[in-house]
């Protein structure tokens, strides 16, 4: 995609899977080794804890070290959620009021961090959905 005329590139509205595991950094490499997987993305904080969005194919997803204060726990662990879905959109702000108006629950707010402006709800069926949008960056509707 090419910048518009103030220099923010733009990108399509997508939803994406975010796995929560133990072990992040052995889940990229078996990712990248098994699917051939790239990263886009990486933090990785001082305990070696990694967030890390990967792309195959173009079709993106996010992997972590799960994080069970959060309610972030791998399959192995149960208890918590192991998948939630990133939905990526143009005005999260806008969305994440439209969720929560429709019934979903606040986990917590829409704030800036890391590159994102992001907040995550949980649906009425239970599942986890973070919305939000890359800074910088101008979401296509």
């Amino acid at each position: 995609m090419v910048a518009d005329a103030t220099g923010i590139e733009p990108m399509p509205t997508t939803i994406a899977p975010w796995l929560s595991v133990r072990g992040g950094a052995r889940a990229v490499e078996f990712y990248t080794a098994a699917l051939g997987a790239v990263e886009v993305y990486r933090v990785e904080d001082p305990d070696g804890n990694v967030v890390a969005r990967l792309s195959v194919g173009g079709a993106e997803f996010w992997v972590s070290d799960e994080s069970p204060e959060h309610g972030n726990a791998g399959s192995e662990s149960g208890g918590g959620v192991p998948v939630r879905m990133i939905l990526t959109v143009a005005d999260p702000d806008a969305v994440f009021a439209r969720a929560v108006g429709a019934g979903a629950r606040e986990i917590y707010p829409v704030s800036e961090g890391h590159g994102w402006r992001v907040g995550r709800v949980v649906d009425p069926f239970g599942h986890h959905w973070e919305i939000g949008r890359e800074m910088g960056r101008q979401v296509e509707d």
